[in-house]
């Protein structure tokens, strides 16, 4: 059985003082299809966009790495649903994970099933300027409605905006938004709720009427369409840290923009595309 890979040179050295902070990626996109290639694509992807990653490792039952199986594209796509594990780098000082599920169309915006595709990787020096080109990557080879990666901090309070409370509903916070659970809202094309750097797919993009020259003004300055025609849309140069009054500012400034995240408000009109 061959060794799990030691550190690569793209994840040590000054890298180590933030190594304890963790990004967090969730990819919404349509469910899988009988022979489906995009499981196979999001790997390929993930691997090109963080430098030295080879997503060759599982986890056993007992949490020791083992080999993955050997995953051609071609079987994948014969055989997609379920075949493919949780994937990751073989090395627990620097762990990046990526994996996928099927949600029921119970538990999804417009009643439809959905494919969820998750992934986690540290937030060092290396992890932070690969984060823009993974989401992009991941999202757009699962062909998703949209996605956002964030830190695990900040996508915990985040989480709570939508979290049912055994008082009823959710109390937010940092003045936070409610928003709505996700089967409550009204399309698959509906963020359930903003991140650190928001990918929104085209058709996301035009219902919530996004870029609009004289309301997005911040929000350009950082935003760039991809190569096929989304958008990555950052609230902030930095990782997301709500304790940094700026940081929060500009949360809560993107969700007054757009009132449709989160089922707050009926979808506005389409802005340019």
């Amino acid at each position: 059985m061959p060794t799990p890979p030691s550190p690569s040179s793209s994840w040590t050295g000054a890298d180590m003082a933030t190594a304890h902070a963790t990004c967090l990626l969730v990819a919404y996109a349509p469910a899988l299809s009988r022979e489906d290639t995009r499981p196979m694509a999001v790997v390929h992807e993930m691997e090109r966009a963080i430098p030295g990653l080879k997503l060759s490792w599982t986890l056993s039952d007992d949490g020791r790495f083992i080999p993955a199986p050997t995953l051609d594209s071609r079987a994948t796509a014969k055989t997609s649903r379920g075949l493919l594990p949780l994937l990751c780098n073989g090395d627990e000082r620097h762990f990046v994970t990526l994996a996928r599920r099927e949600t029921p169309a119970s538990q999804n915006p417009g009643g439809r099933p959905q494919l969820e595709v998750h992934a986690r990787w540290p937030l060092d020096v290396a992890g932070i300027s690969a984060a823009a080109e993974a989401l992009e990557r991941i999202a757009e080879a699962a062909h998703a409605f949209w996605a956002h990666a964030t830190p695990k901090r900040a996508a915990g309070d985040i989480a709570e905006q939508t979290s049912p409370t055994l008082a009823g509903p959710p109390s937010p916070p940092r003045g936070l938004p409610a928003l709505k659970l996700p089967w409550d809202l009204p399309s698959p094309e509906t963020p359930h709720r903003l991140g650190w750097l928001n990918y929104w797919s085209a058709a996301t993009a035009r219902r919530l009427g996004f870029p609009n020259p004289s309301l997005d003004v911040e929000l350009l300055t950082r935003a760039r369409r991809t190569a096929a025609g989304g958008w990555i849309v950052p609230l902030t140069d930095t990782p997301l840290d709500l304790d940094n009054p700026a940081h929060l500012g500009a949360l809560l400034r993107a969700y007054e923009r757009f009132p449709e995240i989160g089922g707050r408000t009926a979808f506005g009109t389409s802005g340019p595309g």
